[in-house]
């Protein structure tokens, strides 16, 4: 496989994802959406144009903005995944932190999976 097809072959697996999931920057700015995240946030949330817009324009209450700042600032110290809560959709939602190959901390992303019940 060619160095160029990666990042193709990387958004298609992201995209193949039943869910959304967005990836966030250390400066709180959305970078990637995949194909079901864009869908949730376009088409049924009614935003536009969040790639490159902080995560705070979607999720703009004082106690989302809290969560979000705390939960990554602990998955920077101990680098386990923060589960935040459960959606109106019934959906689980996981906030998961990314390093670079170098180990340093470059943002996080937020996954959304079924909340199935027993």
């Amino acid at each position: 496989m060619e160095h160029t097809e990666k990042p193709e072959l990387l958004e298609s697996i992201l995209n193949a994802y039943p869910y959304p999931i967005v990836f966030v920057d250390n400066d709180y700015k959305i970078r990637f959406m995949n194909r079901n995240a864009e869908y949730h946030y376009y088409q049924e949330r009614g935003y536009s144009d969040l790639i490159g817009a902080s995560i705070f324009e979607c999720h703009n209450n004082e106690k989302s903005v809290e969560r979000i700042k705390t939960a990554y600032e602990g998955i920077k110290r101990n680098g386990k995944e923060v589960f935040i809560g459960v959606s109106t959709r019934n959906l689980r939602i996981y906030i998961q932190g990314v390093r670079n190959s170098k180990g340093e901390w470059i943002g996080f992303f937020e996954r959304f999976e079924l909340n199935q019940q027993l």
